[in-house]
């Protein structure tokens, strides 16, 4: 891409945050501590990683998603994420410490994660990408309802060029029955100025258990802007999310810090 079609780009992006901001209508829902659309990537074998995830909700309910929960308005939500590449087809990971400052209730531990990423080896060098990741989650009582959760995220995308297309239809699992799985599917769609460089639309969802949906007003879709540095001295990737319907924070930004240890 011309250094001119690059600026045209960033203009045309600083023009939809700013109609965004001034016109989306302010709705809410809670917290999570990754935001993110997988492709299938891990990290070299026998390679450490570290991926800080942040996130802020500038706007959103006062009310807790539960009883006894946090206040998903004005709070801090983040984890660390620990990789290591076991083979070029299998990464282990570890969430850990899971955390929140909350108002009132001040910094909280939210509980901690494992998981374990299957995908096919060089997927970043490949066309068509698909790999599934699978997380267990112990949480504590005001970060879930439920002590002890899972997700199961199947990963599909192809590389075209200068564009990415990822989707993620993702089944989070309470164990409670099959039928209660709940479908919070996400989609990247990313354009890639160089090999530094790139923007991107992600849609996040969840429409509420397989079994029957949530009505339109209760589920929850957020549309971010997004933009990714990959060089020195880590990967950034920095994005801006609108609610879309009355079941979504209404604002939040992320935030993801990345760097290989070893």
């Amino acid at each position: 891409m011309t250094n001119e079609a690059a600026r045209h780009m960033a203009r045309f992006l600083a023009i939809l945050v700013l109609a965004l901001v001034a016109f989306w209508p302010l709705q809410a829902a809670a917290q999570t501590d990754e935001i993110q659309v997988y492709d299938g990537g891990i990290v070299d074998v026998g390679v450490f990683n570290l991926t800080w995830h942040n996130n802020y909700i500038a706007s959103g309910s006062r009310t807790p998603a539960f009883p006894g929960g946090l206040v998903p308005r004005h709070s801090y939500n983040g984890v660390t994420e620990w990789a290591l590449g076991v083979t070029d087809w299998f990464e282990q990971g570890l969430y850990l410490p899971l955390y929140s400052v909350t108002d009132p209730r001040g910094g909280t531990l939210n509980g901690w994660k494992l998981r374990e990423l299957f995908a096919v080896p060089h997927a970043d060098d490949r066309m068509f990408v698909y790999a599934v990741n699978f997380e267990f989650s112990f949480n504590s009582k005001h970060w879930d309802s439920e002590r002890y959760t899972s997700e199961i995220r199947p990963i599909l995308g192809m590389h075209l060029g200068a564009w990415d297309i990822f989707v993620n239809p993702i089944l989070d699992n309470s164990y409670q029955g099959v039928k209660n799985l709940d479908f919070a599917p996400s989609t990247r769609v990313a354009y890639n100025f160089s090999k530094t460089w790139a923007v991107a639309t992600e849609w996040y969802a969840d429409f509420g258990p397989i079994h029957r949906f949530l009505p339109a007003d209760q589920q929850s879709h957020q549309i971010y802007a997004v933009m990714d540095y990959s060089g020195e001295p880590f990967d950034i990737e920095a994005g801006i999310g609108w609610g879309l319907t009355a079941g979504s924070d209404n604002l939040t930004f992320k935030l993801m810090l990345a760097r290989d240890l070893n």
